[in-house]
């Protein structure tokens, strides 16, 4: 773990970043200055070209965190008689739900349970049941409990029913191998500050050219339409609509260069999958319990049950805290939980410091495993 680093960060996010990414946001610009406008666009054109090697897409950088992209999306791209289909399972399933809903935007729901898997079935027939839905919309890795979705799987069914699909890819994109193609996506929406290891400040949005051009007009708000938002970066050359993040641009840019130099997304992947591998072998070896089995985990965070109904993990959080590490509490609904992270600038050698952390912590407090 890096000394000037307070806290090693295992959330899904923000998360820690490198000192050169940091460093990055140093630099002062001005949102009118035409070397930062050029910055958008090559950031644009890099996001774009990890998602598709095609001309189809294009990419919508849209200020603010991750959830203001996904409802500049979902109140953007959906026709004002538009029917939306939300596979929900876990929280931010549930986050694009409501978000349809205050938007007054009409909604079917493919509810499941939070430990439970997507049914491509189940989503097939409501599809079929219901010929005016417009959009499909779901979440790929469900950090409510690190649940893995199969979001290729749902896309090419979305596909064969002629619908428009949107992949909310916020904790994935960057971290696991994907395009837009193998997804099925015309929509795929992250944010800075996740797998691409940027600090939090804005979100993007990759879209289907095509299905984007149909949109204008269709906004349910000013400041988050998407298709006003890319008609300005397009004419503008980068330029954004209303202040943009200058220096969280720049971090990011950094972060990309830093992405190209560890060997791309397979290789990050790889990273990540080695220190959620190694976690949960450790956990384990010291007893304590994940909550999904292995089929279902993503490499990007796991579940951990409480080892007991007595276990305080407030004082299990600040005694790791005060060793550095900074975990994240549980928030699933029928499961007392706590998840720990495997993304961002998180190598294997800080998860083997982090679990001699909790056995240290575990024999501290006097829990039984």
């Amino acid at each position: 773990m890096d000394d000037d680093i307070p806290y090693l960060l295992l959330t899904p996010g923000p998360l820690t970043t490198t000192r050169t990414v940091r460093e990055a946001m140093l630099r002062d610009y001005s949102t009118w200055d035409v070397d930062y406008n050029s910055l958008v666009n090559d950031v644009r054109g890099q996001l774009t070209r990890l998602a598709s090697a095609s001309d189809d897409f294009t990419t919508v950088l849209m200020q603010g965190s991750g959830t203001f992209a996904v409802e500049a999306t979902i109140g953007s791209v959906i026709p004002p008689d538009g029917c939306l289909l939300v596979v929900n399972n876990g929280a931010y399933g549930k986050r694009i739900l409501l978000i349809a809903q205050r938007l007054k935007i009409d909604t079917i729901e493919a509810t499941f349970a939070e430990t439970e898997l997507p049914d491509v079935e189940v989503i097939d027939t409501l599809l079929n049941k219901h010929p005016n839905v417009t959009h499909v919309a779901m979440v790929h890795c469900e950090t409510t409990t690190g649940m893995l979705n199969p979001a290729a799987e749902v896309g090419a069914c979305v596909k064969r029913y002629g619908k428009v699909f949107i992949l909310d890819a916020m904790s994935s994109f960057g971290g696991m191998e994907m395009s837009m193609e193998s997804m099925s996506a015309d929509y795929l929406i992250s944010s800075a500050n996740k797998c691409i290891q940027g600090v939090p400040g804005f979100g993007f949005v990759i879209c289907n050219r095509s299905e984007l051009e149909r949109t204008p007009g269709w906004a349910r708000s000013l400041s988050l339409d998407l298709y006003d938002q890319w008609q300005t970066m397009e004419a503008g050359g980068g330029k954004w609509r209303y202040t943009s993040p200058t220096h969280v641009v720049r971090a990011f840019a950094q972060a990309l260069s830093e992405l190209k130099v560890e060997g791309g997304v397979a290789a990050r992947e790889q990273r990540y999958t080695t220190n959620q591998r190694r976690l949960v072998a450790g956990m384990r070896e010291l007893g304590f319990q994940t909550l999904l089995p292995d089929a279902l985990h993503s490499p990007i965070i796991t579940s951990f049950l409480f080892p007991s109904d007595s276990f305080d993990f407030s004082q299990f959080y600040d005694k790791l805290k005060a060793r550095r590490f900074v975990i994240y509490p549980g928030k699933v609904t029928n499961a007392d939980t706590f998840r720990i992270g495997t993304i961002g600038n998180v190598h294997p050698a800080d998860i083997d410091q982090l679990l001699a952390a909790i056995a240290e912590v575990t024999r501290e407090m006097g829990v039984k495993l």
